[in-house]
């Protein structure tokens, strides 16, 4: 019969046994024993415990260590044998064993190469009961050959072709990890168009420009050795298609360059692997990985299915931009056919992969130490499966059992070995070898025969005390061999407990479903087999269960009276209570008002305030219970409460059908208060983890007062339930019974996970924790673990407390890491959480950028180019870089300026950028500076560049000053802005007539140095306009325009008179002049006689005869008219815009019209001249008229 010790108590479904139930055990030399004391004097075969892997690679720079660690009674020796031989470890100075195990420490450090000891080891532990060997160890040192030497030509390709740059990386031990890097040691980017196959080699969809370098590296990284081996560099020089493209791109922007199509689009075609179809095969718990690396412009995208199947959800993932699919612990289920599709805009190709999973071979069922008792009956068995089936074969002490001595008791029967009344003789160790062509399973399994009487190992007289009506587990830990049977016994003389009444588990522990008052007593376990007995006494107490007997009832009390909640406890006598009230299941308010009397709660002077749900809480060591009351606060008014209102709250709640996750809720609905109940709102309390908030937990019709309520694991729940009319919701309900329902493992990870650094040398590792509601059990803890994402360690994992932050500290600067974070507690683990990437903390960046240089564009604009600073330099999240620049001296003026320094930021990793704005024949000097998240870093060296000249600003000011009759003086400020070293001034001018029309054009050059110049020989009494601006060697700035007029002077008069010295042309003067003074005199007649009244108006109401208007075409005057006033006045003119004459300027005299006026005629016969009477001359300024507004002038505008 087969016996095995328990590790640990379980309650267990008891079977139907008639009478007496006998337990069975069986004890496993793998598992700890219950009790250390108990198996000190017990016999035991030797049991590998630890042993290096089968496929044992060594740092041939280290010792090399052997594992080989066994347990057994008692200690077992150890010795090896070394490619099937006997391994003398005495007659091998490099070669000892740790004392009290098996494990071989070979010094190589001192002396001896790790290839002396390449070979098969196997350990054998030996004892008298027996022989445990461990798994042939191949031990083979590390290889990390170096690249065999070849001459790499250059390679040349046009703009959209394909490309693959191999790298054939030398064969090693264990094969090498291969990646990309440059001189710069940063590794190269990937994407879609360019990646790394899973040979090593560097595949390109399609080249671009910029894929144009000299150092395309492939390095082989060894970890056992920890060496990198490096090939050539490649060369790869990218050209597009034509020249014409070069001269683009000095014209034209990067995006419009690299915006032109360079080469032919095509569609898709494989680079690997070739064909329509190849053949793929994977072992089973391995990692199957699929690529498909296709060419094509524009960039192909891959896609996967299975034709004859789905992917797996939970073991499907996409690497390289989904150019590789990987299937994680594939198996049998996963072989078939795949297909990856390459798609771009210009067409579709597939390739399918036949995908055949072979397996090593695996357990069904690894055999199982065996402890028997001399004369019993058992079986060792050794089921293994794979593909294809595995080879069974036994050995006996690690010889082959068919030559092994012989044991009449066993008997082999294929996988199974049958063993018949055994003998103390039997014991031994047996293996089970299952092999096929892709590996073997070596198991040791020992059968130990013994004779040992029972035990028992439960404390003796142990309490037990439990509440009445409750489950009573009684517990017996037990050992012996033969498996000793297991009796109970009440009292001291009682018969056995029989099973109609009491489950037996198999572990000893005695269940009484629901314990009585008369299940009080003695119980006695015994534990009995044919070499002796053992038994054991427990008492139990069975406990009257609290109960309120008098609970607090429902009140409805007026403002400021006294109301009093009575709760009246009947508990065991032997338990001592305690009684504490609630109000809304919080603490009493600390008012004098609450007193708590023996059994009961009295509420003085009662406010709106007091209404709520009081509850009456008992406690014992063993259970509690409650009772609630709601106190209903009303004004004290006599008359009744209207008729109609919210209902009352429901009452009587129950649960029953009370499952893990799920329970019933029932109640009885209070009154509707006349108006029908249209729906329940049910609510949950989670007393565990959110005592006093109340949460919707789901809305029942009205007409139903039962509900199916889900649940959730590890949730203390209390349940309430409102009723709902037309005039609003009830008061809550009395809170149900609680119900605590199991705990589970969480189902459910923390969100928010994040990995950043708040120092160089640490990552703070943040996430929101779950609340109490989503823990599913006790114990919530968090298992933390990261990782370098590009390094090979292994995970480090730290279970941190409930919190949400934890800090790695001594981390290198600004490396990413893969973090997850996962919930578990005291059940087991919520499911594997996803996997973010974080980063450790930034630093300063190191390098400042080099080959700083500058290009000047254009006067006032330049472009700097730098060289990027290594990648890893940076030491954070790169942000882009910054270019300082200030100019210090002007370049023409020479005179030292205020520094102002101005900032221009370029994000990413550009390494050119432009700089608008400057200032023309300027000098500039700049830096440039790398920026990450944690700020700038050092500058590279300044660099001066000079701006050329450019136009200048126009002039600052012009002013025309002192005309004359045939000259004008020009006065100006020169720009303020030269921009250069001025070279001369355009000055040009045009007359203007009195229409405004303009004249022919004079061009004018002025030295630059003048800031006046004089216009000779004009034309008098004319209007001129003038444009003026300067020039530099760089071209003509902007002009300024501005008007002047000559003037016409007494002197300019008299010349004119003493010209006219003919007599002809005087005698025509003298005519001329006395018909206008005749004219004049008739003028002054006429006003005379008007007075002070308008002459207009004297004329209407008297009119003269003999004077006759004149007519417009016969060239006479007609009469003196106010309509003179509504014409147009000329610019300059000092009649008021009212059309008014002020009475100094308009009296009626011949003075104002006449005298002072110094006058000719010319020789048409129109009179010229100018007023100059009583009032001065004034000076033209700017682009007004210089002439003065006269009578005269007013009458020549009619001749």
């Amino acid at each position: 019969m087969q016996l095995e010790i328990m590790p640990k108590k379980k309650r267990l479904s008891a079977g139907r046994v008639p009478l007496i139930l006998f337990l069975c055990q069986m004890i496993s030399a793998l598992d700890v024993p219950l009790d250390s004391k108990l198996l000190e004097d017990l016999v035991q075969p030797p049991t590998i415990t630890q042993q290096s892997p089968k496929d044992y690679i060594v740092d041939p720079r280290e010792n090399i260590v052997i594992q080989c660690e066994a347990q057994g009674k008692p200690p077992p020796s150890f010795s090896w044998t070394q490619n099937g031989t006997h391994f003398d470890i005495d007659k091998d100075p490099l070669v000892t064993m740790k004392a009290g195990s098996g494990t071989l420490i070979i010094n190589i450090m001192s002396e001896g190469k790790a290839e002396t000891y390449e070979g098969v080891y196997q350990c054998t532990a030996r004892n008298e009961r027996g022989a445990a060997i461990s798994n042939n160890i191949v031990v083979r040192p590390s290889r990390s050959p170096l690249w065999t030497k070849e001459k790499l030509e250059p390679i040349t390709l046009r703009s959209g072709q394909s490309l693959v740059l191999p790298c054939r990386p030398p064969i090693g031990l264990p094969p090498a990890i291969i990646f990309w890097m440059d001189n710069s040691f940063q590794r190269l980017p990937q994407s879609e168009r360019v990646s790394q196959g899973l040979n090593g080699d560097l595949y390109f969809s399609n080249v671009l420009p910029e894929d144009s370098r000299e150092d395309y590296i492939c390095y082989a990284r060894f970890n056992h050795t920890q060496t990198i081996q490096q090939k050539q560099p490649i060369s790869v020089k990218v050209i597009l298609v034509d020249e014409l493209n070069d001269t683009i791109a000095a014209n034209l922007s990067d995006t419009e360059v690299y915006g032109a199509k360079s080469s032919r689009e095509r569609p898709p075609t494989f680079l690997t692997p070739q064909g329509n179809a190849s053949n793929k095969e994977e072992l089973r718990g391995n990692v199957l990985s699929l690529e498909c690396i296709a060419e094509g412009l524009p960039t192909p995208i891959i896609y996967w299915i299975k034709e004859d199947g789905t992917l797996p959800i939970n073991r499907t993932f996409y690497r390289n931009f989904q150019k590789t699919l990987q299937i994680t612990q594939v198996s049998e289920a996963d072989s078939g056919k795949y297909q990856c599709i390459a798609k771009n805009a210009l067409g579709v190709i597939h390739h399918t992969i036949s995908v055949t999973v072979k397996a090593a071979p695996y357990w069904i069922m690894a055999p199982q130490n065996l402890v028997l008792s001399p004369g019993e009956d058992g079986a060792l068995i050794c089921r293994a499966n794979g593909n294809p089936k595995p080879r069974i074969s036994w050995l006996s002490n690690g010889v082959p059992i068919e030559i092994a001595p012989d044991d009449p008791s066993r008997k082999i029967n294929g996988d199974t070995i049958i063993f018949s009344s055994v003998q103390e003789r039997s014991s031994a160790v047996y293996q089970c070898n299952a092999s096929n062509e892709y590996g073997y399973l070596l198991g040791n399994a020992f059968v130990n025969v013994l004779a040992e009487p029972p035990r028992i190992l439960t404390s003796e007289n142990t309490l037990y005390q439990v509440i009445a009506n409750r489950p009573a587990l009684l517990d017996c830990a037990f050992f012996g061999s033969p498996l000793p049977t297991i009796e109970w016994f009440k009292g001291t003389k009682g018969s056995a407990l029989r099973e109609d009444t009491y489950v037996l588990h198999e572990n000893g522990t005695l269940e009484i479903p629901v314990a009585q008052k008369d299940s009080t007593g003695t119980y006695t376990c015994v534990a009995r087999n044919k070499l002796g007995m053992a038994k054991n006494e427990v008492h139990l107490e069975i406990k009257d269960p609290t109960r309120i007997i008098k609970q607090p009832e429902y009140a409805v009390v007026q403002r400021g009276s006294t109301v009093s909640f009575e709760c009246k406890v009947k508990h065991d006598h032997t338990l001592i209570p305690t009684v504490i009230w609630l109000k809304d299941n919080g603490e009493l308010p600390s008012d004098g008002r609450f007193t708590v009397d023996k059994d009961q709660l009295v509420v003085a002077d009662v406010s709106d305030n007091d209404g709520g749900t009081y509850t009456c809480l008992a406690n014992t060591t063993l259970d509690n219970v409650s009772a609630s009351a709601v106190l209903s606060v009303v004004a004290p008014t006599p008359t009744p409460a209207p008729i109609y209102d919210v209902p009352n709250p429901p009452f009587d709640l129950e649960l029953t059908d009370q499952l893990d996750k799920s329970v019933q809720l029932s109640w009885t609905p209070g009154d509707d208060n006349n108006s029908p109940i249209t729906k329940f709102i049910i609510e949950y309390e989670d007393a565990m983890h959110e005592a006093g908030l109340w949460h919707h937990q789901t809305e029942v019709p009205g007409t139903q007062t039962t509900a199916q309520l889900k649940l959730s694991p590890y949730v203390n729940y209390s349940f309430r339930v409102m009723a709902e009319n037309s005039l609003g919701r009830s008061l809550p309900s009395e809170a149900s019974e609680q119900y605590l329902t199991k705990a589970a493992e969480p189902d459910k990870n923390p969100m928010t996970v994040e990995g950043l650094g708040s120092e160089p040398d640490n990552l703070v590792i943040t996430w929101q924790p779950l609340n109490g509601f989503e823990s599913n059990g006790p114990g919530l803890q968090y298992k933390v673990s990261w990782r370098q994402k590009d390094g090979d360690d292994e995970w480090t994992s730290v279970v941190v407390a409930n919190v949400s932050k934890y800090i790695v500290s001594g981390t290198p600067t600004f490396v990413p890491y893969l973090i997850k974070v996962q919930a578990l507690n005291d059940v087991g683990f919520a499911p594997e959480p996803a996997v973010i990437m974080g980063h450790s903390g930034e630093d300063l960046p190191m390098v400042a950028p080099g080959n700083v240089h500058v290009t000047v564009v254009n006067s006032t604009l330049a472009e700097v180019h730098w060289d990027p600073v290594p990648l890893k330099s940076v030491r954070g999240h790169l942000q882009g870089y910054r270019i300082y620049y200030w100019t210090d001296q002007n370049s023409s003026k020479r005179n030292r300026r205020h520094i102002e320094k101005k900032i221009l930021t370029f994000q990413g990793s550009k390494t050119h950028g432009m700089l608008p704005g400057l200032e023309p024949f300027s000098h500039y000097t700049l830096n440039v500076r790398v920026v990450n998240g944690k700020g700038e870093g050092p500058a590279s060296p300044d660099r001066v560049f000079h701006t050329p000249e450019g136009v200048p600003s126009a002039p600052s000011s012009l002013k025309i000053v002192n005309p004359t009759l045939d000259s004008l003086t020009l006065e100006w400020d020169p720009p303020s802005h030269p921009n250069g070293i001025l070279t001369e001034y355009t000055l040009k001018y045009q007359p203007i007539n009195s229409t405004h029309e303009l004249g022919p054009l004079v061009d004018l050059k002025i030295p630059a140095n003048k800031t006046r110049w004089t216009l000779k020989n004009l034309n008098f009494s004319t209007r001129y306009k003038f444009y003026f601006y300067a020039q530099t060697s760089a071209g003509s700035g902007s002009q300024i325009t501005e008007e002047a007029v000559t003037t016409v002077d007494e002197a300019m008069a008299s010349r004119q008179v003493d010209i006219a010295t003919q007599g002809w042309f005087i005698g025509l003067m003298c005519a001329v002049a006395l018909l206008i003074l005749i004219l004049l005199i008739v003028c002054f007649i006429r006003r005379n006689k008007g007075g002070k009244y308008p002459v207009k108006e004297k004329e209407d109401a008297h009119p003269d005869p003999e004077i006759q208007p004149m007519k417009e075409d016969d060239g006479t005057f007609g009469e003196y008219s106010d309509a003179e006033d509504h014409k147009p006045l000329k610019k300059g003119s000092r009649t008021p815009s009212d059309r008014t004459v002020k009475k100094e300027d308009s009296d009626d005299s011949l003075v104002d019209y006449g005298e002072g006026v110094n006058g000719q005629f010319n020789e048409d016969g129109s009179f010229i001249g100018q007023y100059s009477g009583k009032k001065e001359k004034e000076p033209a300024e700017g682009n007004e008229s210089s002439e003065a507004p006269s009578p005269v002038n007013a009458m020549n505008s009619f001749v």
